[in-house]
Parts: structure tokens; C-alpha cells; sequence
């Protein structure tokens, strides 16, 4: 007599236990991602709580002025090159910062900056914008700029050049996302992995340095001091001499920076 498909497992304790024990590992693990990211949050949601963010004023009526932290072009004959970061408008803010590019090239009597701002999609333009004749630290939307790297000196010349090759080759002049990218960050970091003597080293809060050009999963770190491994910026590992131990989560970064000693937080940044 010949048996039944599945008789000699039927009833037999014990039959089903693979399959169980893969969906109760599944469901650890999603439950230890889900607390993660909660824990994560914390770091914003005390910024938007207790930081020093303006969630009243209207777009229009923030100040854009130079807040006198860059060298005056007059007094300054050396060429220079600044990159700075602000907190993005109103609630964004909690999260994530807005970076660009300031260069003077020697003996030019003003600065040009180099940023990519989403909302010229708008209007069918790119979204990488070039000013000339404006401040270089200049306020962003009512948020102060910090200055995040800075080069000054004969041979800065020659990085200027480098900038403008790479402004020019940023592979997503039509394209913009906030989250997880490619945005203003994402075109800062390009350009510092093109002119990796800026040693710039972005922040946690700099939402979209982890998007990597081209879907890549592996590049070199925006300091070029190191390497970077992402999964279209939702994920990923930076290990560098300037950026440290880093781990990106869904946009949210954090890590040790054994370089400066400090904390790399989500929502707050560097804390010594």
C-alpha cells in the first residue's frame, strides 16, 4: 500500500519547526530595524523640540545675507575655496542641513557659489546654481551657515579649476529628491570626491552625501580619505581617517569620528 504524499511528516512534532523558526528570525529582525530607526529619531525630534529652529517665519521674509564669516574679496588677493552647511527651511531642519560651494579665484573681486537647489525643476531648469557678485556665507533661510571646510593659498588656484570640472560633470543636473536623494548634498559630496585636497568631511546631518552617482554601491568617502559603501542612500558604511565609523539607516547617520573625538549623531551632528 503505498503512502499518502506528506504521511510520514503529518503529525509528526517537530515537522513545521524550520519554516517557524525562519518567520520568528524574520520578524526579530524587522522588530530590531524598526527600534533602531526609533532610536534614531530621538536625535531629530529633540532638535525640532529644543534646537534653535525658525518654524514661524514665512520663506519669504527669511534672511539670505552674508553673515561675515567669509574673507572679504577686497582685503583677500589669494584665491579661496569654502564649503558651507545650514539648516534646510522650517521643520526640515531637524534633519538635515543645505551645503554649497564658494570659490574666488585670485585677485577676483568677488565670490561664486556652487549649490543645487530643487525647486528651479519648476521652471525646466537645472538644478545646479551658479551666483556670482553674491556673499558666500551667506544666511539660509534664516538658518546660520557653519563653515565645514576651507582652502586658502597659491595652489588653491588649481582646485578651483577642479571644482568647476566637477560642478560640471554632476550626472543629475534634471533630477531632485530630498530624501534619499540626489539633492544638494549629494552634488557637494560629488565634488568633493572629485577634488578630494578639500578633505571636506560632511556631517550626519548632510541627508543625501550617501547617495552614490550612477546606483554604485561602493565609492571613496567625501574626504577622500577613505571608502563609502551605500545602497542608493538608504543604507550603507563609511570608513574614513576624517569621517570615521559611520552607518547610514534610511537616511539617519551615526557613528564614532576618531579623527575629532566625537560623536556622529542623526538629527544633531558632531558632538564632541
Amino acid at each position: 500500500m503505498r503512502a499518502l504524499p506528506g504521511a510520514a511528516t503529518r503529525g509528526v512534532p517537530g515537522a513545521a519547526r524550520p519554516c517557524g523558526h525562519a518567520m520568528r528570525g524574520l520578524l526579530k529582525g524587522a522588530g530590531t530595524v524598526v527600534l533602531l530607526v526609533a532610536l534614531l529619531l530621538l536625535g531629530p525630534l529633540g532638535v525640532l523640540a529644543f534646537g534653535d529652529l525658525d518654524l514661524d517665519s514665512h520663506w519669504s521674509q527669511a534672511r539670505m545675507d552674508s553673515t561675515g564669516q567669509a574673507p572679504d574679496p577686497a582685503n583677500t588677493p589669494e584665491p579661496v575655496v569654502q564649503v558651507y552647511g545650514a539648516r534646510t527651511y522650517h521643520w526640515r531642519g531637524a534633519f538635515g542641513i543645505h551645503t554649497w560651494i564658494a570659490v574666488k579665484r585670485r585677485q577676483a573681486p568677488h565670490y561664486t557659489v556652487y549649490q543645487v537647489i530643487g525647486w528651479n525643476l519648476r521652471g525646466g531648469r537645472s538644478v545646479v546654481t551658479v551666483t556670482e557678485r553674491g556673499p558666500a556665507d551667506f544666511m539660509w533661510f534664516n538658518a546660520r551657515p557653519v563653515l565645514l571646510a576651507e582652502r586658502r593659498g597659491d595652489d588653491v588656484e588649481a582646485l578651483i579649476d577642479r571644482v568647476e570640472q566637477a560642478v560640471a560633470a554632476y550626472p543629475y543636473p534634471d533630477r531632485y529628491s530630498a530624501w534619499p536623494g540626489p539633492n544638494s548634498n549629494t552634488f557637494t559630496a560629488f565634488v568633493a570626491r572629485r577634488v578630494p585636497e578639500l578633505r571636506l568631511d560632511l556631517p550626519p546631518t548632510a541627508i543625501g552625501k550617501d547617495y552614490l552617482p550612477g546606483g554604485l554601491p561602493l565609492a571613496s568617502a567625501p574626504s577622500g580619505t577613505g571608502v563609502q559603501l551605500s545602497l542608493f542612500g538608504l543604507a550603507g558604511l563609511t570608513l574614513a581617517l576624517e569621517e570615521g565609523i559611520e552607518a547610514n539607516l534610511l537616511g539617519l547617520s551615526f557613528g564614532v569620528d576618531l579623527n575629532d573625538f566625537a560623536l556622529r549623531l542623526p538629527g544633531v551632528g558632531r558632538v564632541p
